[in-house]
């Protein structure tokens, strides 16, 4: 799937945010470590990234070419700061209208429009792809985030008290959102 959009961030730096492809994979990597090194609220820690370049590209170039699946990066000053991506949830009949998004960013570019501009182009995607329903699970303690997706008309789904158990916080407390595309 392809994305592509100019924006203007709130510091008028310009932003492009656009679907990444086989030749952004070391700027994926090192943005991906860039951003588990700042947030406790994801998924993996940075001594768990262990994609090869290789695995990266292939990667890439599966979401590029897919008709259903999408991962964009944000790029300010020829640098990925910030990716988000839609996922099928299952191939299965029954599960085919459901895809679940995420997003990062990078500390520094926080507040200036990105996330919003992700989220968008993340729904337009989802749309585009036919899909129904868009889901993401936020860490509770995570409250721009949970602004940032309620403005886009998520909803919370359910609560997971103990979704994550942090290395540093213990367990967090995992927030499930949709949103209806239809």
């Amino acid at each position: 799937m392809k994305y592509y959009e100019n924006i203007k961030l709130k510091n008028n730096m310009v932003c492009i945010i656009r679907n990444a492809t086989i030749t952004d994979a070391k700027g994926v990597l090192e943005n991906t470590k860039i951003i588990r090194e700042e947030t406790d609220f994801l998924l993996s820690y940075p001594d768990e990234i262990n994609f090869s370049i290789e695995e990266k590209e292939e990667f890439l170039e599966n979401k590029e070419n897919s008709s259903c699946e999408i991962q964009i990066c944000s790029v300010v000053n020829d640098r990925i700061v910030g990716l988000a991506g839609i996922s099928a949830v299952g191939l299965k009949e029954k599960v085919k209208h459901r895809a679940e998004l995420g997003i990062s960013i990078e500390k520094e570019y926080y507040g200036l429009g990105i996330g919003t501009a992700l989220t968008k182009a993340c729904i337009d995607c989802a749309k585009t792809a036919g899909y129904r329903q868009l889901e993401l699970e936020v860490v509770a303690e995570n409250k721009n985030a949970i602004a940032l997706y309620k403005k886009f008309g998520f909803k919370e789904s359910g609560r997971n008290p103990r979704g994550f158990y942090s290395r540093y916080t213990g367990w967090q407390e995992l927030i499930s959102m949709l949103l209806e595309l239809d």
